[in-house]
């Protein structure tokens, strides 16, 4: 499974985000994926704790490069 696709499911399952706020972020960031949760978190979607289970997730889930 690609690595965004991963972030997305760990947004939508465990933080409860929109799919609707991830699609526009995504857009917003298509050519940078890597700043998903930064675009998110921009937009007022999700809160600096939220944020910061996101960064945690990506360190956890060993994704350093998961938007290639």
């Amino acid at each position: 499974m690609k690595a965004t696709n991963q972030l997305v499911n760990f947004l939508e399952k465990e933080l409860a985000i929109s799919g609707n706020a991830i699609s526009l972020a995504l857009r917003h960031c298509q050519q940078t994926p890597n700043f998903l949760a930064i675009t998110l978190w921009q937009y007022g979607f999700i809160n600096l704790d939220q944020l910061a289970q996101i960064f945690d997730w990506l360190e956890e889930a060993g994704t350093g490069n998961w938007g290639r």
